[in-house]
């Protein structure tokens, strides 16, 4: 009768103390787990890598206002310049992969890689090191020149720069960005020679331009058309397939005889690794982001369009896109110039 009774209630102890432990145990460390993969629970970093004013640092501001609203957490831009965007793209390239530092890219992130091999130097990055999120926008390169500078037409201009070769300047984002590339290729294409000013981004080149200290530019619409209204700046050609809307007037560079077309885009990416999850999470948010009312407004106000296109398309563009670079990084070879600051 003993044994039996204290068997009985090791039984009733096991079920009433026990059982119950081990489940809130098993329960508390289940609940702990997936609060630890909620994505996301703290601010998510999107980075610009070139100084503030340039396409990237405009186009990842509403992005990220538009996302902070959607996520409801905290979503910032910061801007990590320096070496043609190297620096900046190099930083989330080598970054943890958990969906909390994006960045926002041109297609100079195709262009450095490129750039590097040319001068069998260790790449500060490689295009395997990043997944495509969203393609933002698109625009066509416009050539730009100081209003007090004489020309009045595309032609004009190249006519001048074959009887002064090297004696025309132009600004750009720094060696190999996107901006020197769309000079570089005008100039193969037109045969001549100009003098190449590099600078830190987009922003500083503007800068130059404006203030003189350079003759000409290649730039996305949004920058220029605010000081092209101004009078500052004279528009003499595009390099898109079409005329771009805000600037009717001003032909493309194939209507007027010269093979070269070039897009400035700005995409958004994530480190390679990033969880599938995580992921989905962002490629949603951008989505929904590039469809609000905010974020359309914010790219009206800066005259350029959407072109949104998710991962599988984006991915499909920049393959075409880069391979489009890379024959034109090796039709231009070395380039030795030291970067302005």
């Amino acid at each position: 009768m003993k044994w039996t009774y204290r068997l009985d209630a090791l039984r009733r102890y096991r079920r009433f103390f026990v059982l119950p432990v081990l489940l809130a145990l098993f329960f508390g460390f289940s609940a702990e787990s997936v609060g630890q993969e909620k994505y996301p629970n703290r601010p998510i970093t999107i980075v610009a890598p070139f100084p503030p004013g340039g396409v990237a640092d405009l186009t990842a501001r509403p992005v990220a206002a538009a996302m902070e609203k959607i996520l409801k957490n905290p979503v910032v831009v910061v801007n990590k310049t320096g070496a043609a965007g190297a620096v900046g793209m190099s930083f989330v390239a080598n970054t943890k992969a958990d969906g909390y530092t994006l960045l926002m890219a041109l297609s100079s992130i195709s262009i450095i890689p490129e750039a590097d091999k040319l001068f069998d130097r260790k790449p500060a990055y490689t295009m395997d090191q990043f997944i495509p999120i969203a393609l933002i926008s698109a625009d066509p390169t416009i050539f730009v020149a100081n209003a007090s500078r004489p020309w009045k037409s595309a032609k004009e201009f190249v006519e001048d720069a074959k009887k002064h070769p090297g004696e025309f300047s132009y600004s750009s984002s720094g060696v190999y960005g996107t901006l020197h590339m769309a000079m570089e290729m005008l100039s193969h294409a037109g045969g001549i020679n100009l003098k190449h000013v590099p600078y830190s981004g987009a922003g500083p080149a503007l800068t130059a331009i404006l203030g003189g200290h350079v003759d000409t530019l290649a730039s996305g619409p949004a920058v220029v058309i605010p000081h092209i209204k101004a009078g500052k700046l004279r528009p003499l050609a595009g390099w898109g397939a079409k005329r771009v809307a805000a600037l009717p007037e001003v032909p493309t560079f194939k209507e007027l005889g010269y093979d070269v077309e070039f897009y400035i885009w700005a995409g958004l990416f994530a480190p390679r690794g990033t969880p599938a999850p995580v992921m989905k999470t962002i490629r949603e948010s951008v989505k929904q982001a590039v469809n609000t009312a905010e974020f359309k407004s914010a790219m009206e106000k800066i005259d350029t369009p959407i072109a949104y296109l998710d991962a599988p398309e984006f991915q499909k563009f920049w393959d075409k896109d880069a391979k489009m670079l890379a024959d034109a990084i090796k039709r231009v070879g070395k380039v030795e110039i030291p970067e302005a600051k």
